[in-house]
């Protein structure tokens, strides 16, 4: 037993040769339904669609609906966070900023400024600066807040040449000494938006700095 497709149903979705056909590449869950039900119609009594495979269509385009909301969702909320991402950067405009980094920079007329992220146990932290050449210049003890300056005096009491200086801190653990993390700090510059990290600071000594990146500010 075989029954007629209703053609006028297919032309309503674009799937005839008519002229007010849609375009092919799009089909709504209105048509996507009156195209379920046409089928139903018109499929052979003896071999009925399975009922799996029926609703495996429906869960398909479902999920694909979902997707394009979930994409579109996410779409807002990202651009929502860049927003509140460069009104925040916006304000740290001439405030101090520590960065995790290895060098520092030691200004003309100022001090170089650093703190030690130092974890519970350990003990008799220290720093020490080294010129770019790996030479030890300096040995400094840290404050109760694990902050440290240098205003580049070097042993005989001459000062050092400005410019970018090694800082490593070094904390015991029992027997052992080990490398401990240093936040250098910069005062922010410049805020830029728009390329691929995002948000991003110009901080003085530090260069380009994700904003994701700065641990605390001052």
């Amino acid at each position: 037993m075989t029954n007629a497709i209703d053609t006028d149903t297919l032309g309503r979705l674009g799937l005839t040769g008519t002229t007010n056909a849609r375009p092919k590449d799009r089909l709504g869950q209105e048509e996507f339904l009156e195209l379920m039900v046409t089928q139903l119609r018109n499929q052979d009594p003896f071999k009925p669609m399975e009922s799996g495979d029926f609703l495996g269509q429906i869960a398909q385009f479902g999920t694909v609906s979902g997707i394009g909301d979930v994409q579109k969702s996410l779409a807002e909320l990202a651009q929502a966070f860049r927003g509140a991402q460069t009104l925040q950067a916006a304000s740290l405009v001439d405030r101090e900023v520590r960065v995790a980094a290895r060098e520092a920079w030691l200004p003309p007329d100022g001090r170089l400024r650093a703190s030690v992220d130092v974890p519970a146990g350990v003990t008799n932290v220290a720093v020490e600066i080294y010129d770019l050449y790996g030479q030890k210049l300096a040995t400094l003890p840290v404050d109760e807040e694990g902050g440290i300056e240098w205003d580049g005096t070097l042993p005989g009491g001459k000062r050092a040449e400005p410019g970018f200086y090694e800082v490593r801190a070094i904390g015991d653990v029992g027997n052992e000494s080990y490398e401990l993390e240093v936040l250098v700090a910069g005062r922010v510059e410049s805020v830029s938006t728009g390329g691929i990290g995002g948000v991003s600071l110009t901080v003085t000594g530090l260069g380009v700095v994700d904003l994701a990146s700065v641990r605390s500010i001052a």
